[in-house]
């Protein structure tokens, strides 16, 4: 037969509170001894389930958003990368530029801090509750076209048009031909003047047309993007490089 300390650790683990249940013991003791009252124990007892609950939840959100690792700002190093605006790319992450509805682009080379730099403001999107996700561009411009083959296209451009904040990685890492071009107008266009994106690429915006293939579609990519875009250019040497030489 169970004690009611017993019972009472046993309904708080039905109830999902885990971590009332981990720190009770510790609490009852000081209750007992009468180094705190009954009404401060459960206070934080109560406060310690809520942020280990917002954690969980956070942790959550960021699993759903697809990112390859998890990176913060506080690890880049802009002191490898010296040409970089710190206090511009640091002020991200109050996602002023998401309540206006604003994108960022990240341009360099490969190995410079592009998608690390992408990953850690999605992050921070995630944190304050922003449905957010990461995809490198030529997995997304394939979603797209076997939705289109599919006669599904309208669906899927609705889906990734409802995310708060897309990360799109890579663009220009491989050519884009006319109908998959196509298909990514239509996203930015959807998304346009709604909602955020970052996008990572290798080559200078006056370069897409190269990528594209298609000087029209490049014209109307560029111009839905970069009508209220911050462009962060990193011309600095790759990270995978330091200390080489």
């Amino acid at each position: 037969m169970m004690t009611k300390f017993q019972e009472l650790l046993t309904n708080l683990d039905t109830l999902g509170l885990g971590k009332m249940h981990a720190y009770l013991p510790d609490y009852i003791d000081q209750i007992n001894s009468q180094q705190m009252s009954f009404t401060d124990a459960m206070l934080n007892l109560t406060e310690a389930e809520l942020h280990w609950q917002e954690d969980q939840e956070t942790q959550r959100i960021i699993r759903r958003a697809r990112f390859p690792q998890e990176k913060t700002l506080k690890a880049f190093d802009f002191d490898f990368q010296p040409n970089i605006n710190k206090q511009e790319v640091l002020g991200f992450q109050d996602l002023a530029f998401m309540e206006k509805q604003e994108n960022l682009v990240f341009i360099g080379s490969p190995g410079v801090g592009k998608t690390h730099l992408a990953i850690s403001i999605g992050i921070e999107a995630c944190r304050q509750g922003k449905r957010t996700l990461f995809i490198n561009c030529h997995e997304l411009l394939s979603r797209l076209r076997a939705a289109y083959e599919k006669g599904d296209l309208d669906r899927s451009i609705s889906r990734y048009a409802r995310y708060q904040l897309l990360v799109i990685d890579e663009i220009g890492y491989l050519p884009i031909d006319h109908d998959e071009a196509n298909l990514l107008f239509q996203l930015i266009n959807a998304r346009y003047e709604k909602c955020s994106t970052i996008i990572t690429s290798n080559t200078d915006l006056s370069g897409w047309v190269e990528i594209f293939q298609n000087p029209t579609v490049t014209a109307a990519i560029l111009d839905r993007l970069v009508h209220h875009v911050h462009v962060v250019k990193i011309t600095g040497k790759s990270y995978r490089l330091k200390g080489v030489g």
